[in-house]
């Protein structure tokens, strides 16, 4: 398994690609925009996309998903149905955001248990709400990785003061959901560095185990 990130929309959003070296087949994970940047970094690795996946439904991450999953005639995968309310106001964000917004509804709403394929590579889904009702991890043990959208970032967590965030709930899913993952998983978040769960769980200011301690 490899992956690529591809900072994309105003926000810097880390888009990613993942791919299955045996196959070279792969996914790209929250295209909210710049698709030439996106394609771009396609060709550059060589790779056959298979299917687009959603951890969540805001602007930044999915605003558009519709229009690439068009381009290139694949599926769009997640995130959890309780994110409809955000991919059926992606036209209204993007002109609010000034950037493109298009509403869709995915060709499979993800619930956690599922697992999502790319090429030979299979990961496992989790709901991780807190961000958003619906938002949605992915995580491919072999590797000890994850890609955990807005719930997670190095040396912070991610912003709970939007319709259907919760800041309480959102520390339980770090705590329940990606803890138990392993100190070892490296992750990939929506904004900013990748990190590990152990870099956190020493470091960060919102979940350090010294932090949840006090």
């Amino acid at each position: 398994m490899k992956a690529a990130i591809v900072q994309v929309t105003p926000f810097q959003q880390n888009c990613t690609l993942i791919w299955c070296t045996q196959t070279m087949k792969a996914a790209v994970v929250d295209p909210g925009g710049d698709l030439p940047r996106i394609k771009a970094a396609i060709a550059q690795a060589g790779i056959t996309v298979e299917k687009i996946l959603l951890t969540h439904g805001h602007i930044d991450h999915a605003g558009e998903a519709k229009t690439l999953a068009t381009d290139l005639g694949v599926p769009i995968e997640g995130p959890h149905e309780a994110d409809r309310f955000w991919l059926a106001r992606l036209d209204d964000d993007g002109r609010n955001y000034g950037m493109t917004g298009v509403t869709f509804e995915p060709d499979r709403w993800l619930v956690e248990g599922d697992t999502v394929t790319v090429g030979n590579l299979s990961l496992d889904v989790y709901e991780t709400p807190g961000h958003t009702l619906g938002h949605v991890i992915f995580h491919h043990a072999p590797s000890k990785f994850a890609q955990v959208g807005d719930v997670l970032f190095q040396g912070s967590v991610g912003r709970s003061d939007m319709p259907g965030g919760n800041h309480k709930q959102l520390i339980e899913t770090i705590v329940t959901k990606l803890w138990p993952l392993g100190d070892d998983t490296a992750f990939i978040p929506g904004h900013g560095n990748p990190s590990t769960f152990a870099h956190e769980r020493a470091n960060n200011m919102f979940v350090s185990d010294k932090a949840l301690a006090e």
